[in-house]
């Protein structure tokens, strides 16, 4: 049975904040065959409660990323649970202790991984959902030379302020949990947890969703219901500073932070050399399209499309609404016929 995931070790790994992750490990799995021009490569990076599993929803056999064509790269973020995260990483790192890593260290520890460690020099396409797509746009900027084509989908080059404030409200749900004890909990902060599942329910669907009863086309009778199964996959699925940590990265998010582009936001984009669809949901309620739309204006080969569905930035989760899923496969094929 092939194993889930596999490990790179980075060794201790300096990060942009000027701290280093010591022991630091990413986690990745790779599907299909890397061709002899080595040619047809296709980064998947993950998104916010994602891993490399969840991401085999958005190829297979007949879609436009195929791994009987394509070979194709899944690194996890850090803080995941299977990359270095506060629940895997020993003291003095580990819980409410572990580092920020910034999207510009995921992309730095994925490029070693392929470039350095499979031997890769060219990326045909990274594409992704939510964090997964900050990250293309990452990898276009800090690497501009290796990567073709881009597309991000429900995703933005910069976390906006309203994005931000967001994710103030789901983190201050966790910690106000009794037993949070700023991370240091002896055992999970249960009401925590589903505290963070409510009001991330309410941000992950759109106003249209909820008022049209969509819900009931995932299994659920009544509201209540999706908000109990909310709390149930956060307090199962998921260690809760693993959770602030990719929040602290998201949060972060912005492809012009580090030493090439200075917080220069407008010549960060400019520098992208890859093909770009920026595929936006229009009733996304924390990446909303005009936030891709300014992004457009800068990017040399960009396009914009925006994609209108009432699941909000869910439409992109595999299996909730067939046409979003077209139009990205359609988008996908036209980018890596170039």
């Amino acid at each position: 049975m092939t194993q889930e995931f596999q490990i790179f070790e980075l060794g201790n790994f300096p990060l942009l904040s000027g701290e280093v992750l010591k022991d630091a490990k990413l986690a990745y799995q790779t599907y299909g065959t890397l061709s002899p021009a080595r040619d047809n490569v296709i980064v998947l990076p993950t998104f916010y409660t994602g891993t490399n599993s969840r991401n085999e929803g958005f190829f297979g056999a007949g879609r436009a990323i195929d791994p009987a064509r394509h070979f194709i790269v899944s690194p996890n973020l850090f803080g995941n649970g299977r990359s270095s995260s506060p629940s895997n990483s020993p003291a003095p790192q580990d819980g409410p202790h572990f580092p920020l890593v910034q999207m510009w260290d995921n992309i730095t520890a994925q490029h070693r991984l392929i470039h350095d460690h499979l031997g890769i020099e060219k990326i045909a396409l990274v594409a992704g959902w939510s964090m997964a797509g900050c990250q293309s746009y990452q990898w276009a900027a800090q690497y501009p030379d290796m990567v073709e084509a881009i597309l991000p989908f429900c995703a933005s080059a910069k976390t906006s302020p309203h994005n931000f404030v967001f994710l103030e409200g789901v983190k201050a749900a966790l910690c106000a949990d009794q037993n949070w004890n700023g991370g240091d909990y002896d055992s999970p902060p249960v009401a925590g947890l589903k505290a963070f599942g409510r009001v991330y329910a309410g941000w992950a669907f759109s106003q249209t969703f909820y008022r049209e009863g969509l819900y009931k086309q995932l299994g659920f009778k009544t509201i209540e219901d999706l908000l109990v199964d909310w709390e149930v996959d956060h307090v199962e699925g998921w260690d809760a500073n693993n959770l602030l940590a990719k929040l602290a990265t998201w949060q972060a998010g912005d492809i012009s932070a580090g030493p090439l582009y200075n917080g220069d936001f407008q010549a960060a984009l400019g520098a992208i050399k890859a093909r770009a669809i920026l595929m936006a949901c229009t009733q996304d309620l924390y990446f909303p399209p005009a936030d891709n739309a300014i992004e457009a204006q800068y990017m040399p080969n960009a396009d914009f499309r925006p994609y209108d569905s009432p699941w909000g930035h869910c439409a992109a989760n595999p299996g909730n609404d067939p046409g979003f899923t077209a139009a990205l496969d359609n988008n996908i094929r036209e980018l890596l016929q170039g």
